[in-house]
């Protein structure tokens, strides 16, 4: 048995009565003297049996702030998995974020249409890889993050031609 604050007894009390009021209302609001039951407080209200009675249990809930992340997606020259320079910074900053957070995340790596659909995953599945080590270097733990290769399978922008494909060349951030 656990010990209930002041709040939650007076709460479960309220719905101990509103549960047998209830109960009373739906057998019927008229009674004869010979079903008419008394117990022995003098109550007028029928003695219910245990397993018709719901009873209603408040459990404290806690609020839990919600975390909005702002990752950002990294870019890739042709046919390369190493990170460029311009994706230093923003690797940084979704580095800052994630080990602040705490929160899991899936690196998403990706290609453009040139080349097989074999070696597309694994060139998606190096960048990938090679963003995670460049967070795990900044601090994140590897336990928050997972890597994954679509290949050529999600383009970012539809076209066949550099504009579209240096889009498609990325690693995506996917919290989990």
């Amino acid at each position: 048995m656990t010990r209930r604050t002041g709040f939650s007894t007076r709460l479960a009390t309220i719905a101990a009565v509103v549960a047998l009021a209830a109960f009373g209302g739906m057998t019927g609001c008229t009674t004869t003297s010979e079903d008419a039951d008394t117990t022995d407080t003098g109550s007028e209200f029928q003695q219910a049996d245990q397993e018709e009675v719901e009873v209603v249990e408040v459990v404290e809930t806690e609020i839990v702030e919600a975390v909005v992340l702002d990752l950002q997606t990294v870019y890739f020259d042709f046919d390369k998995a190493n990170i460029r320079a311009d994706a230093r910074p923003v690797l940084r900053s979704n580095g800052d974020q994630l080990r602040t957070s705490g929160a899991a995340v899936r690196l998403e790596g990706n290609t453009d249409e040139r080349g097989s659909e074999e070696y597309n995953l694994a060139l998606g599945e190096r960048r990938a890889m090679s963003v995670k080590q460049y967070l795990e270097n900044l601090g994140v733990p590897a336990s928050q993050m997972r890597t994954v290769s679509f290949g050529e399978a999600k383009p970012a922008v539809a076209g066949h031609s550099e504009e579209a494909w240096r889009y498609n060349r990325r690693v995506d951030f996917q919290v989990r």
